[in-house]
């Protein structure tokens, strides 16, 4: 009995799965729109120059980053009681 649950519960898994990768939300969708166009053009257009900036911006050798510098404090305060112990 519990093998045959087992299966019936597999393969209406595999059903709901394929049922769900046959619909067309969050797809990819056709438009004819001639100002759908542009709109994505137009976005398009600024994720290349943003992307072209980015690349031209000179490399910062030593970035901070808040979080590794507040581990970095953390280690610094725990390291003395570490210490004290040994």
């Amino acid at each position: 009995m519990k093998k045959a649950s087992l299966a019936l519960l597999v393969s209406l898994t595999a059903l709901t799965g394929a049922a769900y990768a046959q619909t067309d939300e969050g797809g990819v969708t056709m438009s004819t729109d001639p100002a759908k166009a542009a709109d994505v053009e137009q976005r398009a257009q600024a994720l290349q120059s943003q992307q072209s900036s980015m690349e031209n911006m000179p490399m910062q050798h030593h970035e901070h980053h808040p979080m590794k510098h507040k581990a970095h404090k953390m280690m610094k305060k725990a390291a003395p009681a570490d210490a004290a112990s040994q």
